[in-house]
């Protein structure tokens, strides 16, 4: 259920608004893409899991970010195969 996204998020010491498509997402959970605003939220976590600072994890975001398709075309976006494939690269 995605709105434990929502609680994880609060537990962590989130304040203000829990971007949408962490509790709007698929059931199953394996949307290719979810929102910068998303992605970014779940920097520390990530940091602190792999061992890496939340700076290096940030730059890995914000560098593959993709904006709009057509430049006016849905939302951007952060593709998590790639995002997870370039954190492996910094520390297997």
């Amino acid at each position: 259920m995605r709105l434990a996204a929502a609680a994880v998020a609060r537990r962590e010491g989130t304040v203000g608004s829990i971007p949408a498509d962490a509790v709007t997402g698929s059931g199953s959970g394996l949307d290719p893409h979810i929102s910068p605003e998303y992605a970014r939220l779940q920097v520390p976590r990530v940091a602190a899991a792999r061992g890496l600072g939340q700076s290096e994890v940030l730059a890995l975001v914000d560098g593959l970010t993709e904006g709009r398709t057509l430049g006016f075309l849905g939302e951007p976006r952060v593709n998590v195969l790639l995002l997870n494939l370039a954190l492996a690269t910094l520390r297997p």
